[in-house]
């Protein structure tokens, strides 16, 4: 049993937590917000977080989507439900696996960075100065790192789930061009306007997290270095538990009902 008082303490970090996105994601959508300093921070940001890894992404998202191909369709075939392989493929693979690897990779890199980042700027009083200025960091360096995190998340799953999508053709068809228009058909069953409406939506979530909850945790920090450590572990214990909630949000709304 968890104590009233810690459960009590755990809420409200949880709903200053959530304030704080709020906030920052008001910020994040307004373009007041984009001075040259802002764009030139989100433009780094986005190159740090997508750019520098997509060889090695693009090499890991090949690999497990023909593994996760390969095990679905010859498993749909063993139970006799091969007509079923290819569409089961693009339901869990592309529209569930992908982003959620795709957030999980950009995070143990990304998250982790912008945490410490945030926490060594926290110790060091440079948000403080920053305010003496005049100036907001709000404005000046959360909302650029939160705008340029969701977009590059949301690029890399596209770029995932096109490589899932033109991975799953050889897989269930292999060399053969006959199986051209049953995919296209099935392309078009599975992925409606309301399906990539929520597809879209996940992904920004997922991209709003990987830095949201690790900026909001690394301001946790204060002027002792030591603590700069406890907030980046801090802020991974929250990106992966926002991940895991939006995850279970998304399947809920597709599937319970």
């Amino acid at each position: 049993m968890v104590p009233g008082g810690i459960l009590a303490d755990r809420l409200a970090r949880w709903r200053g937590a959530l304030a704080f996105a709020g906030a920052t994601l008001a910020a994040a959508a307004s373009p007041s917000s984009y001075d040259a300093h802002a764009r030139t921070l989100a433009l780094r940001q986005i190159w740090f977080t997508a750019g520098e890894i997509l060889p090695g992404f693009a090499l890991f998202a090949a690999l497990a989507a023909a593994v996760t191909a390969t095990i679905a369709i010859e498993a749909a075939r063993d139970f006799g439900l091969s007509q079923f392989a290819l569409e089961l493929v693009m339901r869990v693979l592309v529209l569930e696996l992908a982003p959620l690897f795709t957030a999980l990779f950009v995070a143990l890199r990304s998250g982790a960075a912008i945490a410490t980042e945030i926490a060594l700027a926290q110790t060091a009083g440079d948000f403080e100065r920053m305010r003496a200025e005049g100036r907001d960091p709000l404005a000046c360096e959360f909302a650029p790192r939160v705008a340029a995190a969701a977009a590059s998340v949301a690029s890399l799953t596209v770029f995932a789930c096109a490589l899932a999508l033109a991975i799953a053709y050889p897989a269930m068809y292999g060399a053969s061009p006959w199986g051209f228009e049953e995919y296209t058909r099935t392309v078009g069953r599975v992925f409606g306007g309301a399906t990539l409406a929520g597809l879209a939506l996940k992904c920004v979530l997922f991209g709003a997290a990987v830095a949201l909850f690790p900026i909001q945790a690394g301001l946790s920090a204060d002027r002792r270095r030591r603590t700069a450590p406890i907030a980046v572990r801090a802020a991974m214990v929250r990106v992966f538990a926002a991940i895991a909630a939006i995850e279970i949000a998304a399947l809920a709304a597709r599937y319970v009902g």
